[in-house]
């Protein structure tokens, strides 16, 4: 039991920090217990506390800025019509840097949203809007700038190492994928302009090359110089085989008459040679005979050639040109492409996010030592607290102030009762 401090009790005359620490020295056994269990309840705080780990990626922002760099800075600035405006005129005027800028991106909801969404941190987190899981999100993430270097440092802290690195890894991903849907290039421009042209000329070609398919397969031309030439040969051929044919034919029809075997077949063999050459020349052609011919025929007529010709060069020239111009818009899309993809601001990664080996939080020891010692400096003061409130005089005026609002107190709940 506590020996209270009479009022008139005399008092060796001592400092006052010397007096506290004796009166505590007498009562260290109970300091100690209450120590102890001080120090049970807060290892076992440390221990129960999810541990935290921590995996950080550095990034370098694009040296200069594209000309779409004044609608990425309304874009992280959106949040109102008057801060966009500002926004936009800090970023034209050169009063907000680089990396401010990226700073503001990888905050803004275009870049959470999606780490959001893509991790399904909602259900992670174990909320209820999407806007409390930004939120969390938010108090997890450190974004940091170095102002000599430029360098951007992302820290993310979560209860799981691979999610740690995957997000912190994500932030950098969402920001180039942000980058590339807003730019807007004059390449860009050029590119769309192109992937329209070739969308159209692609059409125009595959109609071209059908029409000259559909007419070679009607007309059995395939390819009317070569046709024509080998058409000339083939009659001159037949035309001096008839010729000489004529002439043997004269001279056996001299000596063994008309009624002769080989008479006979001399003639049949002029007809036939008569017949080929009647079929290779043709007849006049007509309007409907330029666009069919009768099946069975492998080469043209050579009266229908110069007819054919006319057509099949008009459709040979279409296809030929079609077939440039989407050779040519092929080129430029390629070369379209090469140029957005140079004018697009892409980030560097200086250091890749890494696996977070340690824990990062809680400090355990610190926990334990912190948590006993407030405990004991909390027991302390209300062990000296109270030792002064009972060496107080019964007339003090606290004394009567606690007494009179204890009665107070005690009256109320009298009159409730």
């Amino acid at each position: 039991m506590e020996t209270p401090i009479q009022p008139g009790q005399p008092q060796t005359a001592s400092a006052p920090w010397a007096r506290n620490l004796l009166y505590l020295w007498e009562r260290r056994r109970k300091l100690t217990r209450i120590g102890i269990v001080a120090l049970i309840f807060s290892t076992a705080f440390a221990f129960l506390t999810p541990k935290r780990y921590e995996s950080s990626t550095s990034l370098m922002p694009p040296e200069q800025q594209s000309s779409g760099s004044a609608l990425l800075a309304a874009l992280a600035g959106r949040a109102g019509g008057a801060g966009g405006l500002g926004m936009l005129a800090s970023g034209l005027l050169g009063a907000k840097g680089n990396g401010d800028l990226y700073i503001d991106l990888l905050h803004s909801g275009s870049v959470t949203g999606s780490l959001a969404n893509r991790y399904h941190l909602q259900q992670v987190y174990k909320t209820r809007y999407m806007k409390d899981t930004l939120k969390r999100l938010a108090k997890r993430t450190d974004i940091t700038e170095n102002k000599k270097s430029g360098v951007i440092t992302i820290v993310v802290s979560d209860t799981d190492r691979q999610r740690a690195q995957d997000l912190a890894r994500g932030y950098v991903e969402e920001l180039n994928k942000l980058l590339a849907r807003v730019s807007t290039s004059s390449a860009r421009r050029e590119r769309e302009f192109i992937e329209q042209r070739l969308v159209s000329v692609t059409k125009d070609l595959e109609d071209a090359q059908e029409d000259l398919s559909h007419f070679s397969s009607s007309t059995s031309t395939i390819d009317i110089r070569e046709q024509t030439r080998a058409t000339v040969d083939a009659g001159a051929k037949l035309q001096a085989e008839l010729i000489v044919g004529e002439s043997e034919l004269g001279s056996l029809k001299e000596i063994y008459g008309d009624e002769n075997v080989r008479v006979r077949a001399a003639n049949e063999r002029i007809g036939v040679l008569q017949h080929e050459l009647s079929k290779i020349g043709g007849t006049a052609p007509t309007a409907s005979d330029l666009q069919t011919e009768p099946a069975g025929e492998l080469y043209p007529p050579l009266r229908r050639l110069p007819e054919l010709g006319v057509r099949y060069a008009d459709l040979y020239r279409r296809v030929k040109v079609q077939e440039g111009v989407f050779e040519l818009l092929s080129a430029e899309h390629e070369s379209a492409r090469i140029q957005e993809a140079k004018e697009i601001p892409t980030v560097s990664v200086v250091d890749a996010a890494g696996y977070p080996e340690k824990k990062s939080f809680p400090p355990r020891l610190i926990f334990m030592l912190a948590g006993t010692f407030l405990v004991l400096l909390i027991t302390s003061i209300l062990m000296l607290l109270r030792r002064n409130w009972r060496a107080l005089d019964e007339s003090d005026d606290l004394k009567l102030l606690a007494r009179h609002l204890s009665a107070s107190r005690a009256t109320k709940e009298e009159a409730r009762a």
